[in-house]
């Protein structure tokens, strides 16, 4: 009996000896993190934009009516005191021919009355409408000589024409556009958007180096003659405008791209940039980073963004200088994780 149960204790620990040993625990993920930077901003603003004459006029007539000649096409050059459009004088020559008519009746209506109030023999009210007449006929005379006068487009100074939106027999109406015309002594300009980070890093007078592509790729020298106001409504731009050096080449319409001296303090201030792998969840300006603590886990955390550049996206808050953020495998994170970490500084 004894016999039996120390042999069946014993085949029970040789079974227990030979069972296999449990698997050892996995080893923690290696995933690649990177240093978040500390860069300064560029000190150029890099834009595009088209080439245009700084003041550009829209032509029309003060008065309706059927254009009867436009002497000039676009792309023309035109002086100064040159006629370039008129308008069929036919009906304004007959309204100022009834204005005249109508002028003489009511002064000659007036004329007769005079002597009859200072006799008392008309009431002060008939008289004063007599005169308010001959008034009225007066202005009317005036308004339709200066129709007539008006009837033509003449250039107000030397420059080029830029569009024609009307064409002769054409009815307009009054202030319609026929012509606009870019002014020469304006001088060129290079008009260009800019967002409002980039907007605030410049300042009016900044030099400017302009590539336009249609004179060979030749540089221009110039500088930012304005910078607007008030972002566009639509876009959220800002528009700048850079004076360019004169040369006969210019042309309104190149298309150009400006390297604009930036503002210098704008220029050293500091930012955090991380890599654009390390963010998922972006929205709304926010996203969300896995950063390595010094257990090697990472931490799920939000942070508020900005634009993104070249050296990376630019972290507005929720990031200090130095800390680690992972770059890699994101999908297979979660917060709170041990992981292997490959360290990659900017």
């Amino acid at each position: 009996m004894r016999y039996s149960l120390l042999l069946s204790l014993l085949l029970l620990l040789a079974a227990c000896s030979n069972a296999a040993a449990p698997p050892p625990p996995p080893a923690p993920l290696a995933v690649r993190v990177a240093q978040v930077g500390v860069g300064a901003l560029a000190e150029t603003v890099e834009t595009a934009g088209t080439v245009a004459l700084r003041e550009e006029t829209v032509l029309a007539f003060t008065s309706g009516g059927r254009i009867a000649r436009i002497l000039v096409n676009e792309g023309d050059r035109v002086r100064r005191g040159q006629l370039l459009a008129t308008l069929d004088v036919t009906p304004i020559s007959a309204g100022l021919e009834a204005a005249r008519a109508e002028q003489v009746r009511a002064r000659a209506e007036l004329k007769r009355l005079e002597p009859l109030m200072a006799k008392g023999w008309i009431t002060r009210p008939r008289y004063e409408a007599a005169l308010a007449a001959a008034q009225s006929a007066d202005a009317a005379v005036k308004a339709q000589r200066f129709a007539l006068d008006t009837a033509r487009i003449v250039a107000s100074g030397d420059g080029v024409v830029l569009s024609r939106p009307a064409e002769p027999g054409q009815i307009v109406a009054e202030g319609m556009p026929v012509l606009i015309v870019g002014k020469a002594a304006s001088g060129y300009v290079l008009r260009a958007p800019l967002s409002d980070r980039e907007a605030v890093r410049l300042t009016r007078g900044a030099p400017a180096r302009v590539v336009l592509e249609a004179l060979d790729g030749q540089p221009l020298t110039g500088s930012v003659l304005e910078l607007g106001g008030r972002a566009d409504r639509a876009t959220g731009t800002f528009q700048v405008e850079i004076a360019l050096a004169p040369d006969p080449r210019l042309r309104s319409g190149l298309i150009g791209r400006a390297s604009i001296t930036a503002n210098p303090a704008a220029t050293a201030a500091p930012r955090l940039l991380v890599p654009p792998l390390a963010i998922f969840g972006a929205r709304a300006g926010e996203g969300f980073v896995y950063v390595l603590d010094n257990q090697n886990k990472v931490r799920l955390r939000k942070v508020r963004l900005g634009q993104t550049e070249d050296g990376g996206v630019l972290v507005l808050g929720g990031l200090a200088p130095g800390e680690w953020v992972a770059v890699a495998a994101l999908d297979r994170l979660r917060d709170g994780m041990t992981i292997s970490p490959e360290r990659r500084k900017p």
